[in-house]
This record gives structure tokens, C-alpha cells and sequence, in this order.
């Protein structure tokens, strides 16, 4: 019998006579967080094989020297398009995934604080991507690089749409992201279960309240260097024009800023999934939990004080760039204490190298080789040397796809079966993880060598006598071994979809809030807002000491699981939001608007304005959306 002391209170829920929608409708117009994430995830997945299958052509291109498959122009287009979908339309967009559909249920929350601006980030990303990719259509892709370098950006070098569709795509998936982060952090700061303190929230929530912290912080920083060469672009100023009084390095300050947390904004997400991984697989809790939390708070701090170390051959001088180099040096320190942190989980842990677990491991490991290669560009003379060769992408590949991109594998693998209720292959699953292993190692570990030997990154075709051949030819082989993993992973899908075993609510035995509810959950998430007295709540409620914890009568403890069954069993009815479309048509009318800056005809005087029609529909669709968003009866 619980005792009355731990009993939680369960309140009365007004009963739901709203028919839910159902059919591709229920999808446009939900505000569920769980549907959100999911709908974030498939549509970033894509992006991610669209953005693998341009890698693959720039290395079909590169594969023998002097090659012309693919020409100069389109080259350009190819690598640009491929950094600008990996980062802003893959990676940061599957990471918004989880942090929609995992976090809130971490918490013990129903949903996020704000669920309709949830719906509104989910489909403002889906018209920035579309904006980016449909200049495909127009033969006009950007080409001057995902970083934007000033002054190639400038009408001079760059007088047609290409950067135009650049640079407003950037602008519309940057309201997406503030958006969703405003919206995390005000869920994670007043919507925690009763007893979950911050010192016991789970290691991946940790990262998204500091990720969408860094991100409010950081994309002003790319906004204002944006509008600023939006108005170089069509209004004629000069900000980046030397000629004009502007200045070029203007634009990389502003860039910079905003693109180093930007890579902290990418690996952080997939720290913490493997943060929650690793104790899981290794029957032990994470070792140094209020290290691992202070350790992701430093590497955003010092993520702010170390933009310029990509910076160091502009000529900023020796004071800037000691400074900028102490800095870089300084941040391997938490990242170092990371590292320390899961090994010391795994010793002497009862380990389980489930994929999952295969992925988490194989995170550490790639990730390790790049932050070595990080601390060697701290060195001003070794980056000097190095800069703007291949050692520089073997580098940030061996961070964003060797950390983040086997971080999220991992965590698909890991609450794939939370989510969807049935279970991964493992048998294929590891066939997945040692296909990837592999071809990310020949695909990218070359490329050192290749930046040693002086290849210059971004150049579409090199000479016979370069002596650079025989190890594109190896990357090139590489990266087929790399797209055949992700056919693996897609047959993975598809049989966990239509053969898959049930998962069960547990199938892991795992520690945090999500595991104690169906598979996948029920709309509310929560029958009952669970009650916390621990960290690692349902290792707690199921053994008690055997996870580190002091012994207690656990008997005389209501455990979280049994409540939510018990009263699902009695049939609640929860309350939740009604659906809405507005989100939808306000994100409808800022891709509108955006789309009217880029097509300028036709257009319609009105005084002393000459206003394209779209800019004008685009802008009363939104402002009808939003005062009737305003006014709508929330449920």
C-alpha cells in the first residue's frame, strides 16, 4: 500500500467531446508535440538523404582527376546546397525532433508550453526548405558556399537569385528555430513534474534547455549579417563593399559568431542522447551526473568566445589570435570531461551493445579523433597551414557526422520503439551501424592525408600529377559504402514498420519518465502528472539501491508505472487543446512574403510603393492568421 505521504493527487479531468480529426487533415492542424517531433524527424531525414546524395555527386566528381562529370558552376551549387541542407535542414531539424518528442515526456509534461507556436516552428521550417531547394527548379541553387563569404555574396560576383534564395530561406528556418527555442525553455522551466528539480532533470533535457539557450544567443548574430546584405542586395548600401566604406570581414565576424555555437548547437543534442544511452546499456547510472551538467554549461559559455580561431589568417593580429587560440585550447576541457564521464559509466558496467549502444560508442570514438584535430587548429601556425584544405572538412565531418549523426542514429534506435510501438531488427540494425562505421571511416580519415598533401577544399577537379588520386579514389569508394549503410537503415524502417516485434513500455529497462507510459504514448502522454523524488525515477521505483540509490522501503512507494496503467485502465478523459490550422496559414503567409522578395513580378503600386502581389498576400495572410490565432478558444 503506498503510503500517503508519496501518494500523488489525481484531479478531476474535464471530458473531451471534441471528434478528433483524422487523416492527412489531423496532421496539418495538430499541436501535439509528439506528432510535431515526428513530422520535424521524417521531413529532416530526407533532407539528410538529399544532402547525402549531393555528397555523392561531389565525390562521383572527384573520384579521378581531371574529371567532367559535373561542371565548375554546378559543383558550386552542389557543395553549397550540401552544407546548407546538412546544417540547416538535417541536423538541426532532427534534433528538434527529439527535443519535441522526447523532452516533454522526460518531464512529465503533456505538451510543451505552447503548443500552437510548436505547430508554427514545425511548418516555417517546411517553407524555408522549400524556398531553398525549389531554386533548384530555376537553375539558380546557391553557389557561393553555405558561409556566404562577402564579397562574393554582393551583386557584382553574384548579380542573379542564387544567393537571394540563400539568403531568405536562412531567414525564414531562423524564425522556425528561435521559435521552438523559446518554447523549450519556457517548458522545461515551468512545466517539470512536481519533485523533478533541475539537478534531476535527465541529461538530454539538460541539452536542449542549453541548446535553445545558445540558439536565442546566437541567431541574432546571422539574422543581422543577413538583413545586412539584404540591403546591400536591394537597396544599395555598401555594408560589405570596401568601395562603399563597408567592410568584408564585417560578415564573417557576424558569421562566426553565430557559427561556432552553431556547431555546439549540433553536437550538444547528440551528447545528450548518448548521455542517456550509455547508463541504460551499461546497468549503471551516468557517472559524474552534476559534472556532465556544469561540463555542457561551460562548453556553451566558451562555444560564444572562440568564433575568430576560423579567423586566423585575416589578419586580425598576434594579440587577437593568442587570445582566440587560448580560448579554443580552453573548451577541449569539458568536451574532455564528456568523454571521461561515459567511459567511466562503461567501467566495469553490464554492457548490452544493442545498436543503440553501438552508435553511442562509435559517437565517443569518432568524436575523439575530431576534437584532436580541433585542438591542432587551436595552434595558429598549424591552422595557417591547414586552412582551406581537406584536413579542415576531415575535421568537421569527423565532429558533426561522427558525433551528431551517429548521435541521432543512436537515438532513433534507442525511442524508435517508444515511438512507434515495435522494435528495430538488431540483426540489420548492426549491419547499419558496422556499414556506416566503416564508410565513414574510408570516406573521411583520407581526407587528412589529402589536406597534408596540400588539396584545396572546394576545388572541383585537380591534376594527374597532383599525386592526389589513389586517396579520392578511396573517399570517393567510402562514400558509397556510406550510402549503401542508409539503404540498410531504410529497409530497417520499413520491416520495423510492417513486421516489427511489439516493443512493450519498457523494452530497454530504462530509468527516465518516457519509459513508464504506452508505446507509443497516449495523446496526453500522462494519465496522472507523475510525482519525482529521484533522478533515475523508475530505476528507483524497480530495484531500489541496485543503481546506486540508498536503500529505502521501495514497497511503500507509488511507482510511476503502475499509476499510469491504473489509470489508463479507468479510461480518463484529458483535456487537451483542440487542433488549429492557423499556425499552418500564418507559416503559409511568412513563406509567402519571403517567396514575394524573391519573385518580384507582378506587382502592384500603391502610392510611392511597388510591391510584388505575393509580398502583399504573404503579409495580410499573416496578419489575419495571427489575430485569429490570438483569438482562438484554446480547447
Amino acid at each position: 500500500m503506498a503510503s500517503i505521504a508519496h501518494q500523488p493527487q489525481i484531479v478531476p479531468q474535464p471530458v473531451t467531446t471534441t471528434k478528433p480529426a483524422t487523416g492527412i487533415w489531423s496532421w496539418l492542424t495538430t499541436i501535439d508535440h509528439k506528432r510535431i517531433g515526428l513530422m520535424y524527424g521524417i521531413s529532416a531525414f530526407f533532407f539528410l538523404l538529399l544532402g547525402g546524395f549531393e555528397a555523392l555527386l561531389i565525390r562521383a566528381q572527384l573520384a579521378q582527376p581531371e574529371n567532367d562529370l559535373i561542371s565548375a558552376q554546378r559543383y558550386n551549387e552542389l557543395f553549397t546546397m550540401h552544407g546548407t541542407t546538412m546544417i540547416f535542414l538535417a541536423l538541426m531539424p532532427l534534433t528538434s525532433g527529439f527535443f519535441n518528442y522526447v523532452m516533454p515526456l522526460q518531464i512529465g509534461a503533456r505538451d510543451v508550453a505552447f503548443p500552437r507556436l510548436n505547430a508554427f516552428s514545425l511548418w516555417v521550417f517546411i517553407f524555408g526548405a522549400i524556398i531553398i531547394n525549389i531554386s533548384w527548379f530555376f537553375n539558380e541553387a546557391p553557389n557561393q558556399g553555405w558561409y556566404g563569404y562577402a564579397p562574393l555574396t554582393g551583386t557584382a560576383w553574384s548579380p542573379g537569385r542564387n544567393v537571394d534564395f540563400w539568403m531568405i530561406g536562412i531567414q525564414v528556418l531562423g524564425v522556425a528555430s528561435m521559435a521552438a527555442s523559446f518554447n523549450f525553455v519556457v517548458t522545461i522551466f515551468n512545466l517539470r513534474a512536481p519533485g523533478m528539480k533541475m539537478m534531476r532533470l535527465p541529461i538530454f533535457t539538460w541539452s536542449t534547455l542549453i541548446v535553445s539557450i545558445m540558439i536565442i544567443f546566437a541567431f541574432p548574430a546571422i539574422t543581422v549579417a543577413l538583413l545586412l546584405l539584404s540591403f546591400d542586395r536591394y537597396a544599395g548600401t555598401g555594408f560589405y563593399e570596401v568601395a562603399a566604406g563597408g567592410d568584408p570581414l564585417l560578415w564573417q565576424h557576424l558569421f562566426w559568431v553565430f557559427g561556432h555555437p552553431e556547431v555546439y548547437i549540433l553536437i550538444l543534442p547528440a551528447f545528450g542522447i548518448i548521455s542517456e544511452i550509455i547508463p541504460v546499456f551499461s546497468r549503471k547510472p551516468l557517472f559524474g551526473y552534476s559534472v556532465m551538467v556544469y561540463a555542457t554549461i561551460a562548453i556553451a559559455f566558451l562555444g560564444f568566445g572562440v568564433w575568430a580561431h576560423h579567423m586566423f589568417t585575416v589578419g586580425l593580429g598576434p594579440t587577437a589570435n593568442a587570445v582566440f587560440a587560448g580560448a579554443t585550447m580552453l573548451i577541449g576541457i569539458p568536451t574532455g570531461v564528456k568523454i571521461f564521464n561515459w567511459v567511466g559509466t562503461m567501467f566495469r558496467g553490464s554492457l548490452r551493445f544493442t545498436t543503440a549502444m553501438l552508435f553511442a560508442v562509435g559517437l565517443v570514438s569518432q568524436f575523439v579523433i575530431g576534437g584532436l584535430s580541433g585542438v591542432m587548429h587551436a595552434v595558429v601556425p598549424v591552422d595557417a597551414q591547414q586552412n582551406d584544405t581537406y584536413f579542415i572538412i576531415a575535421h568537421f565531418h569527423y565532429v558533426l557526422f561522427g558525433g551528431t549523426v551517429f548521435g541521432l542514429l543512436a537515438g532513433i534506435y534507442f525511442w524508435g520503439p517508444k515511438a512507434f510501438g515495435k522494435m528495430f531488427d538488431e540483426r540489420i540494425g548492426k549491419w547499419h551501424f558496422w556499414l556506416t562505421f566503416v564508410g565513414f571511416n574510408l570516406t573521411f580519415f583520407p581526407m587528412h592525408f589529402l589536406g597534408l598533401a596540400g588539396m584545396p577544399r572546394r576545388y572541383f577537379t585537380y591534376a594527374e600529377d597532383s599525386g592526389w588520386g589513389p586517396w579520392n579514389a578511396v573517399v570517393s569508394f567510402g562514400a558509397l559504402v556510406l550510402g549503401f549503410s542508409f539503404l540498410v537503415f531504410l529497409y530497417n524502417i520499413y520491416k520495423m514498420v510492417r513486421h516489427g516485434e511489439p516493443a512493450g513500455d519498457d523494452p530497454w529497462d530504462a530509468a527516465t519518465l518516457e519509459w513508464a507510459i504506452s508505446s507509443p504514448p497516449p495523446a496526453y502522454n500522462f494519465a496522472v502528472i507523475p510525482t519525482v523524488t529521484h533522478r533515475d525515477q523508475l530505476w528507483w521505483d524497480k530495484y531500489g539501491d541496485e543503481h546506486g540509490h540508498a536503500h529505502v522501503q521501495n514497497d511503500d512507494v507509488p511507482k510511476t508505472a503502475e499509476i499510469q496503467r491504473e489509470a489508463n485502465a479507468a479510461h480518463p478523459h484529458v483535456h487537451l487543446p483542440n487542433p488549429s490550422y492557423f499556425p499552418l496559414l500564418a507559416a503559409a503567409g511568412l513563406g509567402t512574403f519571403a517567396l514575394g522578395m524573391l519573385f518580384m513580378n507582378p506587382a502592384i503600386t500603391i502610392g510611392l510603393l511597388h510591391l510584388p502581389v505575393l509580398v502583399i498576400v504573404g503579409v495580410a495572410l499573416l496578419i489575419f492568421s495571427v489575430y485569429a490565432w490570438a483569438f482562438e478558444p484554446a480547447g
